[in-house]
């Protein structure tokens, strides 16, 4: 049976837009643990979202080359249920960081090149691949889209989540292009960073609805 896409709303620091992906109908919502990023959360709001969260979506913590001592404390504190790793962990961080929390983990890519998207060939041991914009000195939150065309290079079965730039207004044509297992949208459903505009979120799950029905549904995962 071919899955519909899924809808992963990222960038959240507060549990009443958390909740309000979930019952819009979004699969995962992101939390984003590495302090240089506008929309950092903070853990104690992290602790809110999770429990916001019980049994409703999963919640996607987003880190950056962090200690995994951090990752592990985190992972407990919030109840994350899904790792999403967007520096430059290896195969082996990914391994130990999945033992340790029990985390599924996605693995993330900065799309530069069909280079970039075959290195992760390597991670064949996450659960998830996700394909970013790659900008210097930035680890996703661009709120630019890449040349979907690289997302050809992905040979992996591992279910790719589409990110980078996706709104209400390009999703369809990224689910066409790529048929992503998920897309995920920051900076295209927020009033400001950190903060969600329920207008656009929900624009954004109707339009990845929208897309499914007229047959751009992705691979079954």
């Amino acid at each position: 049976m071919v899955q519909m896409t899924k809808v992963k709303i990222c960038g959240v620091t507060h549990p009443e837009d958390a909740l309000l992906a979930a019952e819009l109908g979004a699969w995962a919502v992101g939390a984003i643990f590495y302090p240089e990023s506008p929309r950092a959360c903070d853990p104690a709001a992290g602790e809110e979202i999770g429990a916001a969260l019980k049994r409703k979506a999963e919640l996607v913590g987003v880190f950056v080359n962090a200690p995994l001592d951090e990752v592990a404390r985190l992972a407990d504190l919030c109840g994350i249920t899904i790792l999403q790793l967007h520096g430059d962990e290896g195969a082996a961080y990914c391994r130990e960081a999945a033992r340790r929390t029990g985390c599924r983990v996605m693995k993330a890519a900065r799309v530069k090149d069909a280079a970039a998207v075959r290195r992760l060939e390597a991670y064949r041991e996450a659960d998830l691949h996700l394909l970013d914009t790659h900008a210097e000195g930035l680890h996703g939150g661009t709120g630019q889209t890449f040349d979907w065309e690289l997302a050809r290079h992905h040979r992996s079965r591992i279910p790719v989540v589409l990110s980078g730039g996706i709104d209400p207004e390009n999703v369809g044509d990224a689910i066409a292009a790529v048929h992503p297992f998920a897309v995920d949208s920051a900076s295209g459903t927020e009033a400001e960073p950190g903060r969600k505009d329920p207008a656009k979120v929900e624009a954004l799950i109707a339009a990845v609805r929208a897309a499914d029905a007229a047959g751009d549904a992705p691979r079954a995962a």
